[in-house]
């Protein structure tokens, strides 16, 4: 075969998430802001070696697909197929779609969305010298074998066990046939199960990658969140801060501490700056002050791009021992306050496709006694924002989370005095992250922030 023959990737995302547990496909579940099909079809998009993109989708399932068509604009996928009863149907009737005589086919899960280039790279390159490619990392596991009695009966060699992951790769002509000689066999596993079975050719194994997962249960989308943020580089990619010139910035509790620290980085590097805090009379908690601040600054600037909330109060003191006026205050600075700017800064954003980004802390994960207040509102704060994701989706308008570790603030250093020199973030490495965070593509993540 010559390198001539085109590159096909076909996406299986014709499951119906029974595993998963939800009312909805797990292809239709959205991480970091976007479907996993979304994800999914844009590693192949990106990849410059595929030709053509095919969707197998779920039918019931053909209208919502066709609107996240519509909404990317992607310009690589030519086909979108009503999937089968079965993998096998699914797979048969996205491979039947390609009428090239020869092509390379790439068969992926939908359901993995952390594919890198590189390992489409390493599966094309394998198949100019073998017709069939398994993608697959060492097991990590002792691999045991039982018997009807559940006793083990071997234990094999794990240094000669894979794991399988996907894409599975081929030359047309070989996997048509291998489901043209499957017809009726129900006992499939999977495409290179074919192949082995029928003896057709060797499988030819690329190496995967560990972060190559596919969500399967719910405790996975959980790691999937962990894995884009690592994956968005926010902290490693040089960030062009001169994105920032002539942009529309607005800071509540910009005067001190952490918001101050992202104002001044935002001024440097050109952009018009609006902070605001509870000492220049705007109450975030009152959500009259936070629309009359931005309603402001919009017949100022004509437009606000960028929207920061680090206001925030911390105070001690077991539940039982606090007077109910300080408890309500607490929740309506940290936890209304957020809810309030993100309202009010919708209808702006909208305008930009901006981003809004509030603040979390590292007591989030799990309440901290004397702090029961404050612990609770960062973590909903968290769940505030995870679920505006996906609300503000249509509109374009990202919102994420800042979850610093402990700083060196004005806030802290009243609530716990002096601590040892070196043992506290700094507020310019919080906010170099918030700005780098801002004009990154994420919505809906939780960076944190943590010293070197």
């Amino acid at each position: 075969m010559t390198d001539s023959i085109k590159n096909y990737a076909i996406i299986l995302a014709s499951g119906t998430g029974s595993r998963y547990g939800s009312d909805i496909p797990k292809q239709f579940i959205k991480i970091a802001g976007k479907t996993i099909l979304e994800h999914t079809v844009e590693i192949f998009e990106k990849a410059p070696q595929i030709d053509e993109i095919s969707i197998v989708i779920t039918p019931e399932y053909r209208h919502a697909a066709e609107n996240l068509l519509l909404k990317n604009k992607y310009k690589k996928v030519t086909r979108l197929l009503n999937g089968g009863e079965t993998r096998k149907d699914s797979s048969f009737i996205g491979i039947n779609s390609i009428e090239d005589k020869e092509a390379n086919v790439l068969i992926h899960d939908c359901a993995r969305p952390f594919l890198t280039q590189k390992i489409i790279s390493d599966c094309i390159e394998a198949l100019k010298t073998h017709s069939a490619i398994d993608v697959a990392i060492p097991a990590t596991d002792t691999v045991i074998e039982v018997d009807e009695r559940d006793i083990i009966s071997t234990i094999p060699d794990r240094s000669k066990l894979r794991r399988g992951q996907t894409p599975q790769c081929f030359k047309l002509s070989l996997i048509k046939k291998a489901h043209e000689l499957s017809k009726g066999d129900k006992k499939f596993t999977d495409d290179c199960g074919l192949i082995v079975k029928y003896n057709l050719a060797d499988v030819f194994v690329v190496a995967g990658d560990v972060e190559n997962i596919k969500v399967t249960y719910p405790s996975d989308i959980f790691m999937a969140d962990k894995l884009f943020q690592i994956r968005s580089n926010v902290f490693s990619e040089e960030k062009d801060f001169t994105e920032l010139k002539d942009k529309v910035v607005v800071v509540f509790g910009g005067t001190s501490g952490i918001g101050e620290s992202i104002a001044d980085m935002a001024k440097e590097y050109g952009a018009k700056v609006f902070v605001s805090s509870i000492s220049t009379g705007c109450d975030i908690s009152k959500y009259s002050d936070v629309e009359n601040f931005l309603k402001k600054v919009h017949e100022e600037t004509g437009k606000i791009d960028y929207i920061a909330n680090t206001a925030g109060i911390l105070k001690m003191g077991k539940l039982t021992e606090r007077n109910i006026e300080d408890i309500e205050r607490d929740i309506n600075v940290n936890y209304l306050g957020s809810i309030n700017v993100s309202k009010a800064s919708i209808p702006y954003l909208k305008e930009t496709k901006g981003c809004i980004l509030l603040f979390a802390s590292s007591s989030y994960t799990r309440g901290r006694a004397m702090y029961s207040t404050y612990s609770s509102t960062k973590a909903g704060i968290v769940n505030l924002a995870q679920a505006l994701a996906e609300e503000l989706y249509c509109d374009d308008i990202r919102i994420n989370v800042i979850n610093p570790e402990r700083t060196a603030t004005p806030m802290r250093y009243k609530a716990f005095g002096q601590e040892p020199e070196g043992s506290l973030l700094a507020p310019e490495k919080v906010a170099e992250a918030s700005i780098k965070t801002l004009l990154s593509d994420l919505t809906g993540q939780v960076i944190d922030v943590r010293r070197e």
